[in-house]
């Protein structure tokens, strides 16, 4: 009898564990995570992938990931939020000597809450430690429409002193497949969103920044996987990922010894030991990801549908065009002189002027990098009337006025850093070292931060009707070393880019309506942690139309069209100023020329073409993106835009550096309907041209469109081409 009852017994656990389970499910319209406890209580992951069509089905899916049953082998599954210390071979998600010198942690799950947040839900999960005062909470915001999840955590403890904490990841996502190809994008001054793929091998891939301000100076804070195959545009099962964080970043990537793909995002761990006090909640960087099992494509509309929408500011909002005066005059310039600039921004019919760097200090007046910088007044030699003899101008002329700033730097030659060296990030016993003549100040200090905050309302007293700021960042961390903070130097890296949004949050709140572009040294700032803040982000200081055609295909795989700004400038001049007006049109169109030096042909193009960006702003900036022709895989590229309701589209086609008598394939458009007669035009034309294009002016089937295509490529290298879709 007891052997059958015994029996009976091994028979009925998997339904007796099944049954002990509870199932947490994060959905969107296309993806499923779920995640389920165990019968002890801990917390894995059992499903990532395809939505399942049946909820009654997520019942099958079992904690145990390699298939068995036995109580003892379910800690080697995909455990949620592994600590450190405990029986996982692998990297932890949360690692935290606590207070009596134990480095290992536990976490059970506790509880859980499902909330209505707008374009979705949000889960909230509490784990604890049964033997440590330690609590996790991970929160899950699932957008449904735009197959978006956010993830980030919050961690907190009760123990009777501080504990240091060294891994702090915003959560642990697993992936199956036979193989797993990743995408990774470097950068460096005037040459970001280098692309770089490679198949993944057992181990730790890790891609990082150290650099503080400066994160993305190396390598980008976002990535593509495929799976199976290298991420494709339009086929094939991908996952875009980017963290929220505007400083030292990490992501790892770690294949173990059963083929399955660890995803870790964190903020970098290098240097950075943080002191968490008791009752204090550490949190996380929020990961944003969309899975698609249509390509890189479609994830990426997910991305841009979500931004507009949840995270860049004013997302739904309208965008200026503009020109700036940096490559006109450098630092050479005056009162007069910006005037007359002022009326050459109305004649172009942009929006917006852009007054760039050198209009600040008086005892160190800003000539060149070398001075100035934390003197944010105006230098009464080149502009006697201050900013509200700008704003004056400005309003005379008819255009808005945006100023540069760069408010979180100091130059040693500057009255600030003469009152206060100690706000400033140097070491206390060693030679200062300089990038570009500067020190970073000390945004972990609240005086700094105050400082700061005052900067902006000083400009916004003398002039209220400013409309824009470039917020510049033009140093990585040096002489690392906070004379706020102390003993507690493990601190910096993450509390300067609190301090950043500490202060961007009361800039915000107090000028909800001031648009600004992130700026920093080009491209070296662009996360969607800061874009809360900033309507549009500074691409590249490349502004050679070929170069930046390749930057702006790779940055468009994360960020909508109205959140790149790019400019038309006398960069690579041999190409027509068609072609390089051409390029920023695709992106948030402004102008960094001198108009004067154009023909009247020239000048004439360029304000019809910023009539015409205008026209189509809601097309480029607010639909549907397509990327088509790839200029990483052929001599030409092709982007389109198509309108959510698909009545209109807009397509730009490249011809970078053809070969000689090479064939050109027709491009096929996407994201028309398939019902709907499209008239197609080319515009953009230069005054008195004519459209060469073969299918100029007639009418074709969306359906026809996509299958066939047009023949708007050319064998002439630095042509490009502008057309029109309407239905009619």
């Amino acid at each position: 009898m007891r052997k059958f009852l015994s029996l009976l017994f091994l028979l009925c656990l998997p339904a007796l564990l099944l049954a002990s389970a509870r199932n947490i499910r994060i959905a969107t319209a296309h993806t499923d995570l779920i995640l389920q406890t165990s019968p002890e209580g801990r917390l894995y992951q059992v499903y990532f992938g395809e939505r399942l069509r049946e909820a009654a089905d997520t019942a099958h899916l079992q904690w145990n990931a390699h298939g068995g049953t036995d109580p003892g082998h379910y800690t080697r599954g995909w455990e949620v939020c592994p600590g450190a210390g405990n029986e996982s071979y692998f990297l932890p998600a949360l690692a935290i000597p606590h207070a009596d010198g134990n480095r290992s942690t536990y976490l059970y799950y506790k509880s859980h809450e499902v909330k209505a947040i707008p374009g979705g839900t949000e889960t909230v999960i509490t784990l604890a430690d049964d033997r440590y005062p330690v609590t996790v909470k991970l929160h899950y915001a699932a957008y449904d429409k735009e197959d978006v999840i956010k993830t980030w955590s919050e961690i907190s403890h009760r123990e009777r002193r501080p504990v240091t904490l060294w891994g702090y990841a915003s959560m642990m996502l697993y992936l199956t497949a036979d193989r797993y190809y990743l995408t990774e994008y470097h950068s460096g001054w005037a040459k970001e969103g280098q692309p770089a793929t490679q198949q993944l091998q057992y181990g730790k891939k890790v891609i990082d920044s150290q650099l503080g301000t400066m994160a993305a100076r190396l390598m980008e804070p976002f990535f593509e996987l495929g799976l199976n195959g290298p991420a494709r545009e339009n086929e094939g099962e991908a996952l875009l990922g980017t963290l929220c964080w505007t400083g030292n970043f990490r992501f790892t990537f770690e294949i173990d010894d059963e083929g399955d793909l660890r995803l870790i995002p964190s903020i970098n761990p290098y240097a950075s030991d943080y002191r968490l006090a008791p009752g204090t909640t550490f949190t996380t960087p929020a990961f944003v990801f969309s899975r698609s099992a249509d390509g890189t494509g479609t994830a990426s509309r997910n991305l841009h549908d979500w931004a507009r929408r949840y995270q860049l500011r004013d997302g739904m909002g309208d965008r200026m065009t503009l020109l700036n005066n940096w490559e006109m005059t450098y630092f050479d310039f005056d009162q007069e002189k910006l005037s007359r600039v002022m009326k050459d921004a109305k004649d172009l019919g942009v929006d917006l002027f852009l007054l760039d760097d050198g209009w600040f200090g008086n005892k160190y007046p800003r000539s060149n990098d070398r001075a100035g910088l934390g003197d944010w007044e105006a230098t009464r030699a080149k502009l006697p009337d201050g900013l509200p003899g700008l704003a004056r101008a400005a309003r005379e002329a008819g255009v808005k006025l945006g100023l540069w700033i760069e408010p979180e730097m100091v130059n040693p030659k500057s009255e600030l850093f003469e009152r206060h060296p100690d706000w400033a990030i140097t070491l206390p016993n060693r030679k200062t070292y300089y990038v570009r003549n500067q020190l970073v100040l000390d945004l972990t200090n609240p005086k700094v931060q105050d400082y700061v905050v005052s900067v902006i309302d000083r400009i916004m007293e003398q002039c209220p009707e400013l409309a824009y700021f470039k917020w510049d960042c033009n140093s990585t961390f040096s002489n690392v070393y906070s004379h706020y903070l102390g003993e507690h130097q493990g601190q910096l890296y993450i509390d300067y880019v609190r301090g950043l949004y500490s202060v961007l949050d009361r800039v915000r709140a107090k000028y909800p309506q001031l648009a600004m572009m992130l700026c920093s040294g080009g491209g070296a700032r662009c996360d969607y942690g800061a874009l809360q803040y900033f309507t549009e982000f500074w691409c590249s200081d490349d502004t050679d139309p070929y170069e930046r055609l390749y930057i702006q295909w790779s940055l468009s795989k994360f960020f909508p069209a109205k959140a790149m700004a790019a400019h038309v400038t006398a960069w690579n001049g041999r190409t027509s100023v068609k072609f390089r007006t051409d390029v920023a049109s695709m992106c948030k169109l402004g102008f960094d020329i001198d108009l004067h030096g154009m023909s009247p042909d020239d000048l004439a193009f360029c304000r019809g073409a910023v009539t015409t960006y205008n026209r189509l702003k809601p097309v480029i900036q607010g639909g549907d993106q397509y990327r088509l022709i790839s200029p990483y895989e052929t001599n030409h590229m092709a982007v389109s835009y198509v309108s959510k309701d698909r009545r209109t589209g807009v397509l730009f086609a490249y011809d970078l550096h053809p070969r000689f008598d090479e064939r050109l394939p027709l491009v096929r458009l996407r994201g028309l309907d398939p019902q709907a007669r499209y008239r197609v035009e080319e515009i953009n034309l230069r005054p008195g041209a004519q459209s060469s294009l073969p299918q100029n002016g007639r009418t074709f089937s969306g359906d026809y469109l996509m299958k066939v295509g047009l023949a708007v490529l050319t064998g002439g290298e630095g042509n490009s081409r502008v057309v029109e879709l309407k239905a009619e």
